[in-house]
């Protein structure tokens, strides 16, 4: 088997937890150089891995395919400009850039030059949305009137650390946000209207770290929330439609299990405890009916096997340009409605 060669720019959260283990342990891909100046911390997860101190060094290499970017969101449009100019596969963390010209330029130029672009919205393969999807796809809940799904956390004191400083790309919304919108748009495709409030709840907060999104389809309504002074989380997902409830506590486990060091190789890879397990509420005559649904395992491996696919025998990316470009419209639209306190009809 011909083996993708990666390079990886960063090595913090995300490069680290998200992107060097699937690199790493996938036999499709082998990992040349990363771009870090933590060369220390990159051979004691990696081992005699070459670490670089610039992308130049990545994109003059002729062995490397593909160029996996986890910087800094205002670091993306560039980086991955030169990337695809040099001829390289790229695969951006989320979201793909901070607006939308970047990415409709970046998308032409892969296309130009006949590279495989894609954005790493790897929650799609989440334990929770999987199964979601599944309930969705197959009628069980009958037709959705509304979907709400939460992504809370408890993070009262303001961090030292870029997603949480003024700049491009950084706040919850481009953060959690753009996971969230990707789903609503996997499940339900465009909008017709939206509406937002986005802002800063915490004390000395610089940046946004409140949402509330309300996304409008006919007769549907969908509710992406997140708030980072959540003591104690409620339901993650509600899902309701004419036939049925489904609702869903817990997250999924597969960031943390990375952060532990396990490895996405293990048999039990992103599966659900029991008790996570969600609730199916039907209506059989005039009673209500519980029963309950064991979590789809998640896989954030499906996305790197698809990648290589893609690479390879020329299949669609497991998440294209196209998509990452429509999560940015929407984020911006959100951030218009908020700051006009209005709807905005898409």
């Amino acid at each position: 088997m011909k083996k993708i060669k990666v390079g990886l720019v960063g090595y913090g959260f995300s490069g680290a937890t998200f992107h060097a283990p699937f690199i790493s342990e996938l036999e499709e891909f082998e990992l040349i150089k990363v771009v870090s100046s933590k060369k220390e911390d990159v051979q004691k997860d990696l081992g005699d891995v070459e670490v670089v101190s610039s992308l130049d060094e990545v994109l003059n290499d002729e062995l490397i395919d593909l160029v996996v970017i986890t910087t800094p969101s205002g670091m993306h449009y560039k980086m991955a400009k030169q990337s695809l100019e040099a001829g390289k596969h790229v695969i951006l963390e989320k979201p793909m850039v901070v607006e939308t010209w970047e990415a409709e330029e970046l998308i032409k130029i892969a296309e130009e030059k006949n590279r495989v672009l894609s954005v790493y919205h790897n929650r799609r393969w989440d334990n929770d949305f999987l199964t979601v999807k599944k309930l969705i796809n197959e009628g069980v809940l009958g037709e959705i009137n509304t979907y709400q799904v939460h992504f809370d956390r408890y993070r009262p004191e303001v961090r030292n650390r870029w997603r949480e400083k003024q700049g491009p790309g950084s706040g919850m919304l481009y953060d959690l946000g753009s996971h969230l919108i990707d789903q609503a748009l996997t499940l339900f495709g465009q909008p017709q209207s939206i509406f937002a409030d986005v802002f800063a709840q915490r004390e000395n907060a610089e940046i946004d770290d409140y949402f509330h999104i309300i996304l409008g389809y006919d007769k549907l309504r969908v509710i992406l929330h997140s708030g980072s002074i959540i003591p104690s989380n409620g339901p993650r997902f509600q899902v309701h439609g004419n036939k049925g409830s489904f609702i869903k506590y817990g997250i999924d486990g597969q960031e943390a299990a990375l952060k532990e060091g396990k490895k996405p190789t293990e048999q039990t890879w992103g599966t659900d405890e029991a008790q996570f397990y969600g609730k199916l509420y039907s209506i059989n005559g005039e009673k209500e009916v519980e029963d309950t649904i064991e979590t789809i395992p998640g896989s954030y491996t499906t996305y790197y096997k698809k990648i290589a696919e893609s690479i390879l025998n020329g299949s669609n990316p497991p998440v294209t340009g196209v998509e990452g470009l429509s999560v940015i419209k929407i984020i911006e639209a959100a951030l218009k409605s908020s700051e006009e306190k209005k709807v905005i009809d898409l």
